[in-house]
């Protein structure tokens, strides 16, 4: 069987969600997937990103991320989704591009894709959960088959114990409270295992 094709789709303004989504690609890999790190497009006015110098660096030193468009995911299995939350929602920048799926969705084909989501907040109950189950509404619209992690690895519980998805804190310097890369790359090696099952049960009908 051919490997498992896997987009993984972030937005990050200061690095956290990127670092969890390198994170992913390194879990998925490791499982044996074809993996793009795709980044979604930035809306910020320039103003914005150059008032805050994390904000500024982090948007330069990822200029050459591809970004990501409905033919990856006509060309993934499965998708792992990452966002820093917004008022416990998406980010502005992650709905855009959700809000832009409706031709591919309209035709079917995004129906039967494996998915799972990660977020960032700053506050440990600064609304990463429903981020998270928002992300996953959406993904129930498309017929999509949702693997959240649940309570099925040691690494969810060292990370904070989110079963919807791998989630972090972040402080007022932009770094990570909780230690989760363990749990992100656990997240991705299940998300490629299941689209694995999905995938073989397709092809043998």
């Amino acid at each position: 069987m051919n490997k498992v094709k896997l987009a993984i789709i972030y937005y990050s303004s200061t690095g956290n969600n990127y670092q969890m989504a390198k994170w992913a690609e390194e879990g998925a890999k490791e499982a044996g997937a074809d993996v793009r790190v795709l980044r979604v497009e930035e809306l910020a006015p320039q103003s914005a990103i150059d008032s805050n110098p994390v904000w500024k660096a982090h948007f330069e030193a990822t200029k050459d991320v591809p970004v990501a468009s409905n033919d990856d995911l006509e060309w993934a299995d499965a998708y792992i989704f990452s966002t820093p939350t917004r008022y416990g929602n998406v980010s502005s920048q992650m709905k855009q591009f959700i809000d832009s799926t409706g031709g591919v969705w309209s035709q079917g084909k995004l129906a039967n894709k494996v998915v799972s989501a990660m977020t960032s907040a700053g506050n440990t109950n600064g609304g990463q959960e429903v981020t998270i189950q928002s992300l996953y509404t959406t993904m129930m619209h498309w017929g999509a088959i949702i693997v959240p992690p649940g309570y099925t690895d040691k690494s969810i519980y060292i990370s904070g114990g989110n079963p919807y998805g791998t989630s972090v804190t972040v402080d007022q310097d932009w770094k990570m409270i909780e230690d989760v890369e363990e749990a992100v790359k656990y997240q991705a090696r299940r998300t490629v295992m299941v689209a694995e099952w999905v995938k073989k049960g397709i092809n043998n009908q």
